[in-house]
């Protein structure tokens, strides 16, 4: 049989009884969860959310869940995310929407429930989550008293079920005090239930839960993870578990895999000349063993490089160098190590860009691990194939980390999901069958506003270069004429003779429009990239970028010439 993996997430976090804390954190925690068990690169499991539900509705879900049409090929996860109230008499409840902490028995969830539905369960393995508020469940008027101390985990001891392999009860706190005095919380009680679940998330999303890095999050390198963040967060609370299980359950994929290689060690002679007193002899064993490690035998180049590491912790200077040196042949070197998709309309099929990995084969060795779930990444002939998932609008920005035998390498992949373009004008020809466009109907060529608009802004920024030139000279035979005429004469009137002011006025002006015309330019090449060749882009950028360098110093110049104008006026 296929293995199936399904979890059950239970949230409640609105009360009927006034005695009940309304919680915060369920309905959150519930939303996050759930997405991360439902991711396929990650739990890849069929995830149920049930929201402040009632008692009834709560047990023939959980009932459901753990017994209908279950087999040892299933993989189960219940998780609580609610009050737990324990009874008078030592028994752990939890809190339904429509709990009475008076009447736990008819009102309340019994941890006993939970446990026989386990025990009777098929499945081959079934984890259960209890991420509850013990220590704070009541507000004012609530009457219930307890005992301080709540082992939790005592309430699921027993032998594993008759079929399947185990089950697992991983609690936020095994031992929950309540510390009630004439219903009146005490300092004690201040457990806050999304502390955990938020940390079973984030091992989960962030990979970080893996601590063996052997690519899988076990049961046990998850709850060492939790147990951890907690602990950091809150020294007072303690994650607890209990495992009745032959073997472990993988729960999620992890992200944090290495590449792991069985070296085969270099021959005996190469390390024998690696540990020569002669110099000479150990830098041509460098140069050697450099040569295997570019093998395509993977192990062979493994022990090569382990080899060469070997020298650069404990020979001389000059040798692990040498090795040094040797080791940047298996550097991560992915290109390009940035990837731009641009705008692209949702729920349209973007084309793939490839990432090629250079170098010789090990360093080609490596495992792509995508940050965000949007990434699609998939190995190509050519390296490693990435696209983006337009379901959702918004701006895009994430990482792919490339992990290999030596090191680390990270690739930014950034798109804009935007709005998809209207529906097609009803009038576009059609073939007779109606089914689409004739066959005299051509596609549209690509666009060259974006590249036209350049030519302009490089064209409107020479004439302002020139003119700029026309009233300097011009500038300049007034201010002779001036002084031919002597101190009688005004260089007003010598300007006017000369017609400094036009060629000025015309000279800011086409400058301005330059520089206006380019950014519009620019604009139009941002808001419609992916229409536009990589040629044309080149070229837009291009013409703007000279433009700007002939139009600014013209804008200053013609400004500053503007500014000197009335002045010289003035004192002559």
């Amino acid at each position: 049989m296929v293995e199936s993996r399904h979890a059950l997430i239970i949230a409640n976090d609105t009360y009927e009884d006034q005695g009940l804390k309304q919680l915060r954190a369920p309905g959150h925690d519930a939303e996050a969860l759930s997405g991360v068990l439902r991711n396929p690169q990650i739990g890849d499991f069929e995830v149920d959310v049930l929201r402040n539900a009632s008692t009834q509705e709560m047990k023939e879900c959980i009932e459901g869940f753990l017994l209908s049409d279950r087999g040892r090929d299933d993989q189960l996860v219940l998780h609580f995310s609610c009050h737990g109230i324990k009874s008078e008499s030592g028994e752990l409840y939890f809190a339904a929407s429509n709990t009475k902490p008076r009447l736990l028995d008819s009102t309340g969830v019994s941890a006993d429930f939970v446990q026989r539905c386990m025990s009777r369960t098929r499945a081959g393995c079934t984890v259960l989550f209890l991420d509850c508020c013990y220590g704070g469940a009541f507000s004012r008027g609530a009457s219930v008293r307890a005992s301080r101390d709540m082992h939790v985990l005592d309430a699921f001891a027993g032998e594993k079920p008759s079929g399947g392999r185990g089950w697992a009860v991983i609690t936020a706190s095994n031992s929950m005090e309540y510390a009630f005095e004439d219903a009146e919380l005490t300092e004690g009680s201040t457990a806050r239930p999304s502390v955990f679940t938020h940390a079973v998330v984030e091992g989960l999303e962030t990979g970080d839960a893996d601590r063996d890095e052997d690519g899988e999050v076990s049961l046990d390198d998850l709850y060492e993870y939790v147990y951890d963040r907690v602990r950091d967060q809150n020294p007072n609370q303690n994650p607890s578990k209990t495992v009745q299980m032959q073997g472990t359950m993988q729960l999620a994929h992890g992200r944090r895999r290495r590449i792991r290689i069985e070296p085969e060690p270099v021959p005996r002679a190469v390390q024998d000349a690696l540990r020569s007193r002669n110099i000479f002899t150990r830098l041509g064993a460098v140069a050697e063993v450099r040569s295997r490690m570019a093998s395509p035998a993977l192990s062979m180049a493994e022990g090569a490089r382990q080899a060469l590491e070997a020298v650069v912790r404990n020979d001389t200077q000059q040798v692990a160098d040498e090795a040094r040196r040797a080791l940047d042949d298996v550097s991560l070197k992915p290109a390009p190590a940035r990837l731009d998709f641009g705008r692209v309309p949702r729920d349209t099929a973007v084309p793939q860009q490839t990432v090629t990995l250079q170098g010789i084969p090990l360093a080609r060795h490596c495992v792509a691990q995508p940050a965000g779930k949007w990434l699609r990444v998939e190995e190509s002939s050519e390296g490693l194939a990435v696209g983006v998932d337009t379901s959702a609008e918004g701006r895009l920005t994430g990482d792919i980390m490339l992990k290999g035998v030596a090191d680390d390498a990270v690739v930014r992949v950034e798109a804009e999901v935007v709005p998809p373009p209207p529906d097609k004008p009803p009038d576009t020809p059609t073939d007779s069958e109606g089914k689409g466009p004739t066959a005299t109907h051509r596609p549209p060529s690509r666009p060259v506003r974006a590249p036209a608009m350049a030519a302009a802004t490089l064209a409107l920024a020479v004439i302002s270069v020139i003119m700029l030139i026309v009233a300097a000279d011009k500038a300049v035979r007034a201010s002779i004429d001036l002084g031919q005429v002597g101190m009688t004469g005004e260089f007003e009137d010598s300007a006017g003779k000369f017609s400094l002011l036009p060629p000025l006025i015309v000279s800011l002006v086409t400058a301005v429009a330059a520089l206006s015309v380019g950014a519009l330019a620019r604009q139009e090449l941002r808001s419609r990239r992916r229409r536009y060749t990589q040629g044309a882009r080149s070229a837009t950028r291009a013409l703007v970028s000279l433009a700007r360098l002939c139009a600014i110093p013209v804008v200053v110049l013609g400004a500053l010439m503007s500014i000197a104008y009335p002045i010289v006026i003035t004192i002559w």
